[in-house]
């Protein structure tokens, strides 16, 4: 199994690099995991509705850059589906009897535009938060990482 999380912009934080490896050095017991950055646009300050548009055309195609071929992608969307961990342990097995590569995909600060949205074959929420994506990148790679321990019957999850 490969799963490859493409997100917008660069982590500074040390606190924040420090979770991605220990959740990136856990999980290559389970699956071939990478983290793919894509840079962030600059948003124009009081950014009209036309302008934060082209930030988002312009990292949407960055992203679909990144995506490896035959990948099966799941966008990180509020609007999405609100999974427990259990169930998302279900759907990573489910697909990765379909798929051998799964890409994950969080956008900036303003979202994703419609044509990644409609690339992936789920949309995937954490809830009606707002967080930053940052770490958004250290909570998603946390339950992936509970799903194969989930899946592996190991002790972890509570």
């Amino acid at each position: 199994m490969n799963i490859t999380v493409v997100c917008v912009g660069k982590i500074k934080e040390k606190f924040f690099t420090d979770a991605i490896s220990e959740y990136l050095k856990r999980l290559s017991r389970f699956a071939k995991t990478s983290v793919i950055e894509v840079r962030d646009e600059k948003i124009p300050e009081n950014a009209s509705l036309k302008e934060c548009e082209l930030v988002l055309e312009k990292e949407a195609e960055s992203i679909l850059s990144k995506i490896p071929k035959n990948s099966y992608v799941v966008t990180l969307c509020i609007e999405g589906d609100q999974l427990s961990s259990p169930a998302l342990a279900d759907k990573i097995k489910y697909l990765s009897m379909e798929h051998s590569h799964i890409t994950f995909i969080i956008g900036g600060s303003l979202g994703l535009h419609n044509k990644v949205k409609e690339l992936s074959g789920l949309r995937l929420s954490f809830g009606k938060i707002t967080l930053p994506h940052q770490l958004m990148r250290v909570v998603l790679l946390e339950q992936i990482y509970r799903s194969f321990k989930i899946l592996s019957n190991e002790s972890y999850h509570k």
